[in-house]
């Protein structure tokens, strides 16, 4: 492993961290696109100088401090970089807005922020959202070639005069000044924004330099959206380590991105580990039964696998062994070069982190919330720092204390420190309910401590509820414990005020079709397979089969196999995938009917 970089960690906005990086290690190759293929860099000196000149643009323009601007990215960027650091010289507060919000969301946020303008990642976005707002007419885009390009991007070199106006500016903005608003609805109700601070973001920052495995030099690979904090967060980070950053061009390409950049670290969301397990999986059913047989072995020793200084000889045998002949193709499948994943957003099944650290690809799961900037707690690299199933240890100088506990250490997860929001943007009411009276901050997840230190979420507050029979149902641990089938993909559990529980099911269409060729059943619309008796039995021989590992009380009845996967545009999903329950139970609720008549 390699060993951390030491930091003197003196800069105190996130705009600072640019001249940080320059002073100390300065990159050639600080920020990577690909164009037409091609990956072209920026480095850090560049960098500061294109941010200066989009500063300068941007105030003769007539922007000024406080001015809010909407962000829709889609990937992160250059262009993305150099807009948001720019604003931020300025005193400017960047809105960032997902691509898939709907119209009702987006109206909300202009409305509520008074935005002087929005910037989308280009013209088919463009075209969405103004559409979602006819009558606003300082919407841009990215596209350079388009009418509606947002020029400030495309300024010169400033004048001696334009550069000590932008520096001026620099030196009236405070670390405790607003640096972003976010709005996030999470699972349920009304879009909020939460307001976050320079001091908020760089407190993340600075701690995240002491726990992540970089220096200088090593090559980064960034595909989740610059819409979510966590990326975002991230992102700076890597600019102040001194790293290289590569940014995928679009979803679709990552895969061949990983191959080019050949990065040593990368942030994750747990579906995209789950989508390269699935693959694989899909792919040993078309080998031959040797073949598949030594895959399954080898992915079981994985699964057994656990981060620590000195595991047992007979394990130590069967995981080389286990490498040997599979696991160690998956670093070469994705480039050769990858050690170090981090996951956040969403739980990780277990199985999971496991598969991947035993393929020499270490993977630590943490957690957060927007509000949070994001991060609360994270496991580490080092062995026995690393629990799987937990969300780790507390990062450094933040608090966390858990309330109302039950019989089983259970409570309701308080946070406190330099990370956590000053509150939600003009909305006074919702920051007091959102902390408790001397000053601790209400996150609405539930969780114990394991081994003393570990955290490991159980569930949402809000999302806990009692059947009609009296007994108490965290949903949760047992949507993630059905969604260990490789038959399924998400899973709602239903029962509040119900005899018996109950579940929503989106089928793994990939795994399933593969399972239908096998057993010679004609693969027709997804419409129609959900209803096909022979894949519906499969269905009830997979529940059956998971139902036997939980007490009476937690086990599902009947299920829905629902024909489409659950999208953020229907607004099933969250942006970070998470099920939108109230959601869901509204668009089902003649299928949830049903299975209790």
């Amino acid at each position: 492993m390699n060993t951390p970089v030491t930091h003197t960690h003196d800069f105190a906005r996130v705009f600072d961290i640019p001249a940080y990086q320059a002073s100390r290690y300065p990159n050639d190759q600080t920020l990577n696109d690909r164009k037409e293929g091609r990956w072209q860099a920026v480095s850090i000196s560049l960098l500061q100088q294109r941010v200066d000149a989009v500063s300068a643009a941007l105030m003769e323009d007539g922007y000024a401090a406080g001015d809010n601007i909407l962000i829709i990215p889609i990937m992160g960027s250059i262009d993305w970089v150099v807009l948001d650091l720019a604003c931020q010289q300025i005193g400017m507060i960047v809105v960032p807005v997902h691509p898939t919000a709907r119209a009702e969301e987006f109206q909300l946020i202009l409305s509520e922020t008074e935005a002087r303008c929005w910037v989308s990642a280009d013209e088919t976005l463009y075209q969405k959202f103004q559409s979602f707002a006819p009558d606003f007419k300082h919407g841009y885009h990215l596209t350079v070639t388009g009418d509606r390009y947002f020029k400030p991007l495309k300024a010169s070199t400033p004048d001696a005069d334009s550069l000590s106006r932008v520096r001026e500016r620099m030196s009236a903005i405070s670390d405790t000044d607003i640096f972003t608003i976010l709005y996030t609805s999470g699972s349920s109700g009304k879009p909020k924004g939460v307001q976050l601070s320079h001091r908020n973001v760089v407190h993340n920052i600075k701690s995240i330099l002491a726990l992540l495995p970089l220096e200088p030099g090593n090559r980064v690979l960034s595909f989740l959206p610059f819409s979510h904090v966590f990326e975002r967060t991230t992102c700076y980070a890597y600019l102040a380590f001194g790293v290289s950053v590569y940014f995928s061009e679009r979803k679709e390409t990552f895969a061949q991105d990983f191959h080019s950049a050949r990065p040593l670290f990368c942030t994750s969301v747990p579906r995209v580990l789950e989508k390269m397990v699935e693959y694989l999986e899909e792919e040993m059913v078309r080998h031959n039964v040797l073949k598949k047989k030594i895959i399954q072995w080898a992915m079981s020793i994985g699964k057994k696998y656990q981060h620590r200084r000195n595991p047992g000889l007979t394990y130590r045998l069967q995981l080389a062994m286990a490498r040997l002949l599979v696991l160690r193709t998956w670093r070469r499948q994705l480039g050769g070069s990858i050690r170090y994943i981090a996951v956040g957003a969403a739980s990780l099944r277990p199985e999971i982190g496991r598969l991947f650290s035993a393929a020499g690809i270490l993977v630590v799961e943490g957690y957060g919330m927007t509000e949070t900037s994001p991060i609360i707690t994270m496991n580490r690299y080092e062995p026995g720092l690393n629990r799987f199933g937990t969300v780790g240890l507390a990062l450094p100088g933040v608090e966390i204390r858990l309330e109302d506990m039950n019989e089983e250490g259970e409570g309701e997860i308080l946070v406190k420190g330099p990370n956590v929001t000053p509150g939600y943007f003009r909305q006074e009411a919702l920051t007091r309910a959102a902390f408790t009276e001397d000053g601790w901050f209400r996150t609405g997840d539930v969780g114990r401590w394991e081994h003393q230190r570990f955290l490991k979420i159980t569930d949402r507050k809000k999302d806990i509820f009692k059947t009609s029979a009296g007994k108490y149902i965290a949903p949760l641990p047992l949507q993630q414990h059905f969604c260990t089938s490789p038959f399924i993909q998400r899973c709602l559990i239903i029962g509040f005020q119900r005899p018996f529980v109950t579940a929503l099911l989106v089928p793994n269409f990939a795994h399933l079709e593969l399972w239908c060729q096998e057993q010679d059943i004609h693969w027709t619309a997804p419409t129609f397979m959900v209803h096909n008796i022979r894949v519906r039995a499969k269905y009830e021989q997979e529940i059956d089969l998971l139902n036997g590992e939980l007490p009476n009380h937690e086990r599902v009845r009947n299920f829905v196999l629902c024909h489409e996967e659950w999208t953020t545009e229907n607004g099933e999903i969250t942006p970070t995938l998470k099920p939108v329950r109230h959601q869901l139970m509204e668009h089902y609720k003649n299928d949830i009917e049903k299975m209790y008549s």
